[in-house]
């Protein structure tokens, strides 16, 4: 049995579809494996007025994907109490407060609390200053505080938020959650750097001629266009999880894997960020919106198209960039970065491109005169696993060269049994640790990052939306931004894959 862990949750927003999707399910894996088991609950709040009872059926409606026989379902619910809540009033938080206290003393729970905001951004600043003004915080025990993105729209309204906040709880009592942290081959990036000298003693400008970070869904922007139009690819993807990914990449050593000495490592590469002026920011970054098409026999509409999407929308549903880094390691090494709807594939990986040998001695036996580059490839989703692409003999007479790929895959049954990012994140912040979670510094830091190029954009609307095509791998442009650098895309389903 696994070392149980002692907690109340308080959910802001537990009618709505994260908690329904992600939350439930994977507090759900947790009770089974013993990490909660007798000395927990969970407090639902929304301004929906159900009652308990309805709330347990929720709860178990959103375990359907799971198949857990209804006895356990059911002793899971059993946890769960829903408060109807408007986090505007004062006097509702009384009623919280004394929820909590009856929960802490029946299940024995010791004063720990987690509070998570699962609701709009707006409100993270009044839940937080009513949870300390009417004494829900806890004396005894642990208080922490998970936060949903987005964390503000630009660095100013992130700071003014996080000021907010940080007049209620302290920074180490803040979980800023970014669920692609919690995957599995994220994760692994440390692993594959630090754990294999091969690896981290060519990880540098001597060797490596550029990194790639690839995000492309296959999707369009479906129900969440409304968000969406306020948002774009650059606040959705890149100034959060892209940018997570390639601080990961870039950081140097930590003196020892803590969250203490990883978040300072990363705090320290990301004020090597070359932060762009604005014209810098027009020449490295382009943006892109999809246009229609017709794929399988199924009509795909325009962006703009959609519901609360206007018709002559600016908001961009592609990014492609480059990220520069200015330290002693990474001088010189672009990160090219690219993110989109409707694109050819799903697919998140890294793809890590090294420099030629000085003198390709095979020309005069191949009609190509330069040999294909090697690759180490990090399969981030929806398969998991890294490769390798070198360069060998070609069967038969003479020394010609042809790229193969040394890959590594893990198993479905391996992926399937393996934790959720949500469930390894919510395990980590019932045991304080920080290590995948966001510290302000980082945030702080790549707020600033990504506003020089949204302030870019903002004095040159595009002219030329929708200028890619579902189904494609973004406009063109996006390729023209790597052949300036030499570069071209290692991932593009256009070309066939190189035969394991």
């Amino acid at each position: 049995m696994q070392n149980e862990k002692v907690a109340l949750f308080i959910i802001f927003g537990g009618s709505g579809d994260l908690a329904r999707r992600k939350l439930y399910p994977s507090l759900f894996r947790l009770y089974q494996k013993g990490y909660l088991k007798d000395h927990f609950a969970v407090v639902g709040t929304a301004r929906r007025p159900w009652t308990n009872e309805y709330y347990h059926n929720i709860i178990k409606e959103s375990l359907a994907d799971l198949k857990p026989d209804d006895a356990q379902a059911t002793a899971f619910a059993d946890h769960f109490y829903y408060q109807s809540h408007d986090v505007t009033n004062t006097e509702h938080y009384v009623v919280l407060r004394d929820l909590a206290a009856k929960l802490d003393q029946k299940y024995q729970l010791n004063g720990n609390r987690i509070y998570y905001m699962a609701m709009s951004p707006r409100f993270f600043g009044v839940i937080a200053g009513h949870l300390k003004s009417e004494q829900i915080l806890t004396d005894a025990g642990f208080n922490r505080l998970i936060i949903e993105k987005p964390f503000g729209h630009d660095f100013q309204s992130a700071k003014e938020l996080n000021s907010e906040i940080r007049t209620s709880f302290s920074e180490d009592q803040i979980y800023r959650i970014d669920h692609y942290l919690g995957k599995e081959m994220v994760q692994n990036i440390s692993a594959i750097r630090f754990g294999n000298n091969i690896i981290e003693s060519l990880w540098n400008n001597r060797y490596i001629d550029n990194i790639q970070i690839t995000l492309s869904e296959s999707l369009g922007v479906e129900e969440r266009a409304g968000y969406y139009e306020t948002a774009g690819a650059m606040r959705d993807m890149v100034q959060n999880h892209i940018s997570q990914i390639a601080t990961l990449l870039a950081m140097e050593p930590p003196v020892s894997f803590s969250a203490e000495d990883i978040r300072n490592e990363k705090i320290k590469v990301l004020r090597c960020l070359h932060i762009d002026t604005i014209e810098e920011a027009k020449r490295n970054f382009v943006r892109g919106q999809y246009g229609a098409a017709t794929i399988d026999g199924q009509q795909l509409d325009n962006y703009r198209d959609a519901d609360q999407v206007a018709t002559d929308s600016n908001t961009e549903t592609f990014v492609a960039g480059k990220m520069e880094f200015e330290n002693f390691r990474w001088s010189g090494v672009p990160f090219f970065v690219r993110t989109g709807k409707r694109l050819a594939q799903k697919a998140t990986r890294v793809d890590v491109v090294f420099k030629q040998v000085p003198q390709n001695i095979f020309k005069a036996a191949s009609d190509n005169d330069e040999l294909a580059p090697n690759v180490l490839t990090i399969y981030i989703e929806p398969t998991e696993g890294f490769g390798l692409r070198a360069n060998a003999k070609q069967i038969g007479q003479g020394y010609a060269t042809r790229p193969v790929d040394l890959d590594f895959r893990h198993s479905a049954r391996a992926t399937a049994n393996s934790p959720e990012a949500y469930e390894r994140l919510l395990l980590d912040a019932l045991n304080g640790d920080s290590t995948n979670f966001t510290h302000w510094d980082e945030l702080a830091q790549t707020w600033r990052f990504a506003d020089v190029i949204e302030q870019a954009w903002a004095q040159e609307p595009a002219a030329d939306f929708p200028n890619y095509v579902s189904g494609s791998m973004g406009p063109k442009a996006a390729d023209e931004l790597l052949a300036r650098d030499g570069a071209k895309w290692v991932f593009d389903p256009a070309r066939p894959e190189i035969e394991n």
